[in-house]
């Protein structure tokens, strides 16, 4: 089987480095439950799909971070 290769481009006004995520420690939640994992890595969060993890992450500032947890524990991604 070949093996796949996901070419990550930059976004246009992309303005985070190019953080090397290969011996980052990946935290899944208390339960480890979750289909989401993040590991924090020189002064910002990434955030992966454990189910795919070869996928590309998403790369957080500390703001930005900041900013989604305190959506997510005010309700403001629950489906209603």
């Amino acid at each position: 089987m070949a093996e796949t290769t996901i070419q990550q481009q930059p976004l246009a006004g992309w303005d985070k480095p190019d953080l090397d995520l290969s011996s980052a420690e990946w935290q899944s939640s208390s339960r480890g439950l979750g289909d989401v994992q993040i590991a924090f890595v020189e002064g910002f969060i990434a955030m992966r799909n454990s189910g795919r993890p070869e996928s590309p992450s998403l790369i957080f500032t500390p703001a930005e971070w900041g900013a989604f947890v305190s959506g997510a524990r005010e309700g403001e991604f629950d489906l209603t």
